[in-house]
C-alpha cells in the first residue's frame, strides 16, 4: 500500500470563517488516519510561481482513505465554509 497526500494551497478571504474552518477539518482528517504533516505560508517564489499565500500537507495512509476522507459527509458539509473563507486548490498524490 502506498500512502497518499492532499496538498492544498489557499489564499485567506475571511479571516473569522478560515479559523472556524481549519479548527474543524482536523476531526475529519482523524477519522481516515490521516495526519496534517504541516501547514505553512509562501516566503518566496523560487521557480515558476503559485499566487496563492499558503499550503498545507495531509498524509493518509492510503488513495481509499484519501478519497473517502474528501467524499465524507462531514468534510462535504465544511466545503461551503471553506469557499467563504479562502481561495484553495487541493490536489491528491500517491507515494
Amino acid at each position: 500500500m502506498s500512502r497518499a497526500y492532499v496538498v492544498g494551497h489557499f489564499s485567506v478571504k475571511d479571516e473569522s470563517k478560515w479559523g472556524e474552518y481549519r479548527a474543524q477539518v482536523p476531526a475529519t482528517i482523524d477519522a481516515f488516519g490521516g495526519t496534517i504533516v504541516f501547514r505553512g505560508e509562501k516566503v518566496r517564489d523560487l521557480a515558476g510561481g503559485c499566487s496563492e499565500e499558503g499550503v498545507v500537507v495531509i498524509k493518509f495512509p492510503d488513495m481509499d482513505a484519501l478519497n473517502n476522507w474528501y467524499a465524507s459527509a462531514v468534510y462535504q458539509a465544511l466545503i461551503p465554509l471553506r469557499q467563504e473563507a479562502a481561495a484553495m486548490t487541493l490536489t491528491a498524490y500517491k507515494e
